[in-house]
């Protein structure tokens, strides 16, 4: 792939020291009951699921809130979820991709655009950017952890597609029907990928300066707090020198 998942690791740094668990906590939660509600709920056969519950253990969600919320989205509580995306463009422009989960579409919708245009953006109409994204498995590993020989060894009988060094993480992608033979595969090596996702990566990439990247930022932590949000994508190139100016601000 000639894009990168900078938001994806980004994000992943973020949540290590976010304070804001109870907001994670409550997306995670209602990820879980969505993929029961609409596959069933034994995560063996149902592979959303399975994907649900094994990011709200990542982010510590405690066994039986998650165990409830399986309960919940196998049975009937009232509440109807809707789940769509949510595309447009952000500052330098760089495309933005969103995934909704939402119980109040028109509440969503107004929120959705003030943050786009809070931040210098737009919000467009569905495909505007999606047709720049793939939908790929994503994993993301120190550079550290392993030599690339034995990464492609592991990965690529795995059923991996692309391995990539990008900066100082090594980026593993492969078709989402493989995505589950990648991840055995890591845990069979003693291997502990930092990201492990189904996501959207971008196939081409828009540099962006310390400015724009700024920008960016804080459009995307936004977006990412956003209770209806579950997901945020984005096309952006942020080099590792420019990324540590704004840390350092």
């Amino acid at each position: 792939m000639a894009g990168h998942s900078h938001w994806s690791q980004i994000r992943h740094k973020k949540a290590a020291v976010d304070k804001k668990r109870g907001a994670l906590w409550s997306k995670l939660v209602r990820a879980v009951i969505m993929a029961a509600r609409e596959g069933g709920s034994n995560p063996d056969m149902n592979f959303r699921l399975r994907l649900a519950i094994d990011k709200a253990k990542a982010a510590n969600v405690p066994r039986d809130t998650i165990e409830r919320a399986v309960g919940k989205g196998s049975g009937d509580d009232g509440t109807t979820y809707e789940e769509f995306n949510y595309e447009g463009y952000g500052p330098g422009g760089v495309a933005i991709l969103l995934r909704i989960l939402t119980d109040n579409r028109n509440r969503t919708a107004a929120e959705i655009r003030r943050i786009f245009e809070r931040h210098g953006g737009n919000m467009g109409a569905s495909g505007t950017v999606s047709w720049q994204f793939k939908r790929l498995g994503l994993f993301t590993l120190p550079i550290e952890a392993i030599g690339e020989e034995k990464l492609m060894e592991v990965s690529l009988e795995a059923g991996a597609e692309d391995v990539e060094a990008q900066g100082n993480i090594w980026q593993v992608t492969c078709q989402p029907e493989n995505f589950q033979g990648v991840k055995e595969a890591f845990a069979a090596a003693g291997l502990t990928p930092e990201v492990v996702e189904i996501s959207m990566i971008p196939t081409t990439s828009v540099p962006v300066d310390a400015e724009t990247g700024r920008k960016l930022m804080s459009m995307m932590e936004e977006f990412d707090d956003h209770e209806d949000v579950q997901e945020v994508y984005s096309n952006f190139d942020l080099p590792e020198e420019i990324m540590a100016q704004i840390n350092a601000k």
